[in-house]
This record gives structure tokens, C-alpha cells and sequence, in this order.
């Protein structure tokens, strides 16, 4: 997965991706990503990868659940 900023499909928010990891005991791929505005639950996010990377449906569209917008 390409590290940079993506957009949120559903809310429009922001999101820098900073790498991906593996969980220990899984092994299973993990996001961790930062939010890029103001949110009081947490700054920083872990997803699994294929969670990030999978479609999702907005107004009957399957859509990325997160799009690429730019480089860091």
C-alpha cells in the first residue's frame, strides 16, 4: 500500500497513512494511519488492510472505502 494522504469515502475526512505492519499473531496486514483533522477519540488508527482497501456502498455505488489523494 502506497503511504500519502486518503480521503474517506463516506465522511470526506483525511487520512495520512504512515506504513503498514503485521499483527503478532496473526500476521494479518495492518494499516496505521493518522486522522488529519480534529477528532477527541484518538489521532492515530490501525486497520486491517483489507479492510482499508475494500469496497463499500454509497448510494447504491460500490466505492473505495479510502482513495488515494496525494504524497506526503
Amino acid at each position: 500500500m502506497k503511504t500519502g494522504i486518503y480521503k474517506h469515502s463516506k465522511t470526506g475526512n483525511l487520512y495520512k497513512v504512515h506504513f503498514v505492519d503485521k499483527h503478532t499473531e496473526t500476521k494479518e496486514d495492518l494499516v496505521v494511519y493518522e486522522s488529519l483533522y480534529e477528532n477527541n477519540m484518538s489521532k492515530y488508527w490501525v486497520r486491517p488492510a483489507n479492510m482499508f482497501e475494500e469496497l463499500v456502498e454509497i448510494n447504491g455505488q460500490k466505492v473505495p472505502r479510502f482513495v488515494f489523494v496525494k504524497d506526503n
